[in-house]
C-alpha cells in the first residue's frame, strides 16, 4: 500500500510503500529525485528519463521526494550525475556519517519519519534553491514554451540548459515533457476523455499525447491508467 502526505520542509512529499502482492509497478519519470529508506538501506533516486522497474522481491520502502530542482544542493551532487540511477547515500556522504545517519532513522518512530527529519536538518545547512529554477519549474508546469520562459527569466538557451542540467539531470525541454505528461496522466485519472487531456496537457493531439506517453513510460496511457502506475510508487 502506497501512502504520502506533505512534508514539512516546503514542497517535499513524505511517502511509504508496503507491498501488497508478488508484482512491482514501474516507476514514471517526474522532475523529481528522493531519499529513500529500503529495508534499512539509505539510497538515493536520481532524476529519471524512462521508467524504473525495481529489482528484487518486493521490499518495504519510505521516502521524501523533493520539488524538482531542489534536491541536488541538499545531497551535494549535479542532478545529472544521478541520471537514471539508484545509489547508495554512502557513495554521496560517507561510509561512517551514513552509518550514523541511518541508526538515527532506525531509531525514529517510522523510517519515513526519521528520513524526513534528515531532509530537513540538511536544508537548514543548506542555500535556499535559486529562485529562478523555481520559476521555471512553475512556469513549465503550466505549459509555458521553454524559450518564452528562458526569455522571461533573463538567461540564455546555453545558460538555460547549463542550470537545468545540473538542477534537474537534463536540459529544460526534457523536463517540459516529463511535466507535461505528469499533467496528463492526472487528467486521464480523473476521467477526462484522451482527447482532451491532450488539448488540456498541451500536446498537438491525442497521437502526439500517444507517442510522448510511450516514449518516455515505455507504454501506452490506456495500459498505465489500467494498471494503476504512477509517479514514484514503488521503489522510487
Amino acid at each position: 500500500m502506497y501512502e504520502e502526505r506533505p512534508s514539512r520542509l516546503p514542497g517535499a512529499v513524505v511517502w511509504t510503500n508496503t507491498p501488497a502482492g508478488p508484482g512491482v509497478r514501474p516507476v514514471l519519470p517526474d522532475g523529481c529525485m528522493d531519499l529513500l529508506w529500503r529495508e534499512g538501506q539509505l539510497l538515493v533516486a536520481g532524476p529519471d528519463t524512462r521508467p524504473y522497474v525495481p529489482e528484487g522481491a518486493p521490499a518495504r520502502w519510505a521516502g521524501v521526494r523533493f520539488h524538482p530542482g531542489t534536491a541536488p544542493a541538499l545531497l551535494g551532487v549535479p542532478a545529472h550525475e544521478l541520471r537514471d540511477r539508484r545509489v547508495e547515500l554512502a557513495d554521496l556522504w560517507g561510509v561512517a556519517e551514513v552509518r550514523r545517519l541511518r541508526a538515527r532513522v532506525d531509531a525514529a518512530p517510522d523510517p519515513a519519519t526519521g528520513l524526513e527529519e534528515l531532509a530537513r536538518e540538511r536544508a537548514a545547512d543548506t542555500p535556499p534553491p535559486d529562485p529562478l529554477l523555481g520559476a521555471l519549474v512553475a512556469a513549465l508546469e503550466t505549459g509555458r514554451p521553454v524559450g518564452r520562459t528562458a526569455d522571461e527569466l533573463g538567461l540564455s538557451a546555453r545558460q538555460l540548459h547549463r542550470r537545468s542540467l545540473s538542477a534537474f539531470g537534463y536540459g529544460p525541454k526534457t523536463l517540459a515533457r516529463i511535466l507535461r505528461m505528469q499533467r496528463a496522466l492526472g487528467l486521464a485519472r480523473e476521467g477526462v476523455p484522451f482527447a482532451e487531456t491532450a488539448t488540456r496537457a498541451g500536446y498537438a493531439d491525442q497521437a502526439h499525447l500517444a507517442r510522448d506517453v510511450r516514449e518516455l513510460a515505455g507504454m501506452s496511457l490506456g495500459r498505465l491508467l489500467g494498471g494503476g502506475v504512477g509517479g514514484r510508487p514503488t521503489g522510487a
